[in-house]
């Protein structure tokens, strides 16, 4: 082999055009860009026109009758992150032609075109690929032919084509197709596509489409199909457009045969970090309602709601959004506007349903919506603005009963429009070493019918922190507490006089506490040193009894009760200290370290054992010969002994009954396998008890079993149970899960081809004699 050419130089005396290499190699590889040959590049090819391209060959000429550049045996063209490898390499400047022929192989950045030969027209950027098969290595994905065409700048299209992401000769599944066209930064299709799995069809369609896109981009998306005893067949149909870069839309039509057409969008858009939103909404007219007619109330209500539902229009809106303002003000808008008590207890599941909703809500925003069975929903606007020490915050609050607004033409919902809070954080008087703190409130209670009230609560508080040593610590603060009143209206007849009311109260509080360790060397499992803290506290809280039965009563702050109390608690803790695991590839070469110095060891701390207990005393109700003064003594046990086995705990012990009244235990155990089972026990003396279990087992590397399991002990009746599995291969999964409850089983499987996204099918319904007859 002779050594490389650098195209551009005079190199070796081979004296080419400066012009003609160059432009040799621009048509030849510069369309070959790894946004136009693939869907999904991780970053684009670079580009240095300093650079010289590199040709490697047995033999390298130039035809001066035919005016090509010829290169024989073992051809290798490459610049940075392209590499045209070849038996044959010529190229046709005149004509811009070039041809590779023999074993082609050309890497695009991570990507792949394979071929026995290539022909490219270079002006108009079209050729084609013999025997050829492309890899997307972002997606995964094969694409074969027997002839590949390059039919434009940016799109492909081939004949007898076929796609998987499987990387096995005989692909665990694939779909072929007598015509494949593919539209890069677009979609893909198939005309008279099939789908195998190995060697097996399973599904045909005349017309099959996938994306093959970078960018998000308008168009159709997988549909959901299912079954349902209360609603029949049920097909979701979503559209996705993409608006701009900064927000997009999905659209939904659902056809529920049983019940009328339901269609719904969303609209999504993000301007910064600070500012975004999400609005959905849902209608459904429906052709059943729930009249109060028991069979009508069975089929189409739910009994254990509330109010009958005679509305035919259904309908959910749904909304949050973050918003930056000027001068550091941020704003917070959350709305949940349903159309009836039953309406999200129906459609509680499923891409438009509840918890899909609140999942979201959740994950994007940090807040979720009230209980998917609540029917008075909260919407509210908040603008707020935070400094150092101080944050204000406004709020519009509105609380909508959905059973009130529809059925009722009383409303006496109580609204807050608005409610301002000003607080300051704790920090030094101007006089040290005295602290405060502060709260103030300004509130409009508002209701369509009924009495209204405006009340501002200012609640200073100073601290006196004082230390001795370190023997313990002694912090008493007071309290102090104005409160002003003025109803704006009053149902009964009222002087002008009684409208004004104030309220002045105050509390004092006294904190003791004191801490005690020690450390214990050892030598166990890596431990070399347990350190025990134990940390005793009283507080003490007293507030005098103010007479406030004239007041108005709105909420809990009108009624300050009386206080003359001790709380006592004890929390006693253990952690450990074991040296750090360093990897070898990052331990330093102690040559160099600098000489003479002393390289300080690292340390992993962990707290594997917390329990607090605690209890009080009420001075006020010994002194009044009330025969029970001390409450319940409370426990809080967290422990972990090992790294993959957790215990949990709380727990209530009445000390005149000498029981339990109340405790929540669970252990959790998982493995570095993947393993992971969980056990839970929960009981409240006279009212529930129940124990719950879940679990994840790893039976190889590709298959999962999981299951749950809750039972109501008290009544003896099973909440829930559950049970499936799931198989993951290189290029597939399936999933299968069977979910019973007391007034729902379900069967789902989803089945995933890795790079086209899922096929989805479930079966959802009330309970039946026989599950399997919904099959």
């Amino acid at each position: 082999m002779i050594p490389p050419l650098r195209i551009g130089s005079n190199q070796f005396g081979i004296h080419l055009p400066l012009s003609i290499a160059l432009i040799l190699i621009a048509v030849v590889f510069g369309w070959i860009q790894p946004e136009k040959v693939c869907a999904q590049i991780g970053a684009p090819i670079e580009e240095d026109p300093d650079k010289p391209w590199l040709i490697e060959a047995d033999e390298v000429g130039y035809d001066q009758a035919t005016e090509q550049y010829i290169a024989r045996g073992n051809v290798t063209i490459r610049k940075m992150d392209v590499n045209l490898s070849a038996d044959y390499v010529e190229f046709d400047h005149k004509a811009m032609r070039a041809v590779a022929v023999g074993d082609v192989v050309m890497y695009t950045g991570e990507d792949i075109l394979i071929g026995n030969s290539i022909d490219i027209d270079l002006a108009t950027q079209t050729g084609t690929i013999y025997q050829g098969s492309l890899f997307i290595k972002e997606s995964h994905f094969y694409i074969k032919g027997d002839k590949l065409q390059k039919t434009g700048k940016d799109s492909y299209a081939a004949e007898s084509a076929t796609i998987s992401s499987c990387d096995s000769l005989s692909p665990a599944w694939k779909i072929t197709g007598r015509k494949l066209n593919v539209r890069l930064e677009g979609y893909g299709t198939v005309r008279h596509g099939m789908l195998w799995a190995r060697n097996v069809p399973v599904l045909y369609s005349p017309f099959l489409a996938f994306p093959t896109k970078r960018k998000r981009q308008t168009g159709f998306l997988p549909p959901q199909f299912g079954s349902s005893s209360r609603n029949g067949f049920f097909y979701i149909q979503p559209f996705f457009w993409a608006i701009n870069e900064s927000s997009d839309a999905t659209f939904f039509w659902h056809h529920l045969p049983d019940r009328g057409e339901k269609v719904g969008g969303e609209y999504r858009y993000i301007l910064n970090d600070g500012s975004k939103g999400s609005l959905m909404f849902d209608f459904l007219e429906d052709s059943q309602i729930d009249d109060g007619q028991p069979e009508n109330t069975n089929q189409w209500g739910f009994s254990d709601i509330d109010g009958i539902r005679p509305n035919n229009d259904r309908y959910w809106f749904r909304m949050k959004a973050d918003q930056s303002l000027p001068y550091d003000f941020s704003a917070k808008l959350d709305l949940d506007i349903v159309s009836d008590q039953d309406y999200l207890v129906e459609f509680e599941t499923g891409e438009t349903g509840f918890e899909w909703t609140n999942a979201y809500f959740e994950e994007t925003f940090g807040r979720g919506l009230d209980d998917f069975n609540e029917r008075i929903r909260r919407n509210q606007l908040n603008i707020r603005k935070g400094w150092d020490k101080f944050d204000l915050n406004a709020t519009a609050l509105w609380y909508d009963d959905v059973l009130t607004r529809r059925q009722s033409e009383v409303d006496q919902t109580l609204q807050s429009l608005p409610v301002i809070n000003f607080n300051g954080t704790r920090q030094p008087l101007l006089v040290e070493p005295l602290y405060f703190d502060l709260d103030t409130e300004y509130i409009h209670y508002y209701r369509e019918d009924g009495d209204t009230l405006q009340r501002t609560d200012l609640n200073p508080r100073l601290y006196l922190p004082l230390r001795f040593r370190n023997y313990f610590s002694f912090e008493p603060s007071l309290g102090l507490r104005e409160t002003l009143y003025y109803q704006d209206r009053i149902e009964t007849p009222s002087t002008d006089e009684e409208r004004f009311a104030h309220r002045e109260i105050f509390d004092f509080r006294a904190d003791f506490l004191t801490e005690f360790f020690n450390v214990f060397r050892l030598d166990f499992a890596g431990i070399d040193r347990i350190k025990h803290n134990i940390r005793p506290q009283v507080v003490y809280s007293y507030t005098p009894r103010v007479d406030q039965d004239d007041l108005p009563a709105f909420d809990d702050t009108d009624r300050i009760g009386e206080q003359n109390s001790v709380n006592y608690s004890l929390t006693t803790s253990l952690t450990s200290r074991s040296a750090r695991q360093i990897p070898e590839a990052a331990k330093k070469d102690p040559a160099e370290e600098g000489e003479g110095e002393e390289v300080k060891p690292e340390y992993d701390y962990q707290e594997f054992l917390r329990l607090r207990l605690d209890q009080t005393y009420d001075i006020k109700a010994a002194l009044d010969d009330r025969p029970r003064p001390f409450s319940t003594v409370n426990a809080r046990l967290d422990f972990i002994p090992f790294r993959y086995l957790s215990f949990e705990g709380t727990a209530s012990f009445d000390p005149y009954e000498s029981e339990l009244v109340e405790h929540n235990t669970a252990m959790t155990l998982s493995d570095v396998r993947g393993d992971r089972f969980l056990l839970e026990h929960r009981f409240t003396k006279d009212s529930s008890e129940s124990i719950y279990f879940d679990g994840r087992l790893k039976i190889i590397d590709q298959l999962f079993a999981f299951g749950a399991y809750e039972q109501n002990l008290l009544d003896n009746v099973r909440i829930q149970s559950s049970l499936g599995g799931s198989y993951t291969a290189q290029c597939w999964s399936f999933d299968l899960r069977y979910i019973d409850e007391v007034t729902d089983r379900r069967y789902e499987f989803v089945i995933t081809l890795h790079g086209l996204g899922q096929f989805r099918r479930g079966f959802m319904g009330r309970v039946v004699e026989s599950p399997l007859n919904i099959l």
